[in-house]
């Protein structure tokens, strides 16, 4: 099989993460997959949501807004605020960010703070909930190291978590899909896992026929293969960002 962009099934698109990306927010990074760009900023308030107050429940918060830019797809897109409300799709991608990115925090190391990871998608070529995820990791990383002893109490972070995309496009199992390669898929399937290889999530849908307990564990080891190489990029990318504090 010949990809559209002529890499072999087990192949990732060119990652590039530029940390520090924004001026303002305590973490940033601008992630690139192939011609999806994702900006990702880690932000703090000093307060929990009113239900963990309510409930009484210790520690804080970590939690997603996602959103795509109007110029981000090849036709314009129309600003949810223009609409007076989010779409369900975008509810459904900022919900699951969230839920990856506590996976990686301690959250009562977090303190009575809430982490808000906003994901603004620039260019989107598929795959944008799995760079926004892998994006928004390395920013929760950055901040976690220069918010311990200041904003939180110590440094919450724990692990790293990242996304990718895997499929099957004519039959053959192949490695983050780009969209002309999703919208044609069999199957499409976005995996989230921890840096200690566990599964965080697994989101695979079946187009036309269903596939097998086979070819389900041949994506998962595909997905697996593809994480371990992203886990790399993440270190690399935290590790030139403290190197940039330090000089």
């Amino acid at each position: 099989m010949t990809r559209i962009d002529g890499r072999a099934p087990d192949e990732l698109r060119p990652i590039i993460i530029t940390p520090d990306y924004l001026s303002h927010p305590l973490a940033s990074v601008l992630i690139s997959c192939g011609n999806t760009r994702v900006v990702c900023a880690a932000s703090v308030d000093a307060k929990v949501p009113p239900w963990m107050k309510a409930q009484k429940v210790p520690g804080g918060w970590v939690t997603c807004e996602y959103g795509m830019l109007p110029a981000s797809t090849h036709e314009r897109m129309r600003r949810e605020a223009s609409a007076g409300k989010q779409g369900g799709r975008t509810v459904e991608i900022q919900r699951l960010i969230g839920r990856s990115l506590r996976m990686s925090v301690d959250l009562l190391k977090v303190g009575e703070n809430t982490v808000s990871l906003d994901c603004d998608v620039i260019d989107a070529d598929g795959g944008t909930r799995c760079a926004g995820i892998t994006g928004a990791a390395v920013a929760l990383a950055l901040a976690g190291k220069r918010g311990a002893g200041s904003v939180f109490p110590e440094n919450p972070f724990q692990e790293s978590v990242a996304a990718v995309s895997v499929g099957i496009v004519d039959g053959v199992p192949v490695l983050d899909l780009c969209y002309a390669e999703d919208s044609r898929a069999e199957v499409d399937m976005n995996v989230v896992m921890t840096a200690s290889g566990k599964l965080v999530e697994v989101q695979g849908t079946a187009e036309g026929e269903p596939f097998s307990r086979a070819q389900l564990n041949e994506l998962l080891d595909l997905a697996e293969h593809g994480l371990r190489q992203i886990f790399e990029i993440q270190r690399q990318a935290v590790e030139a960002a403290r190197e940039g504090a330090r000089s």
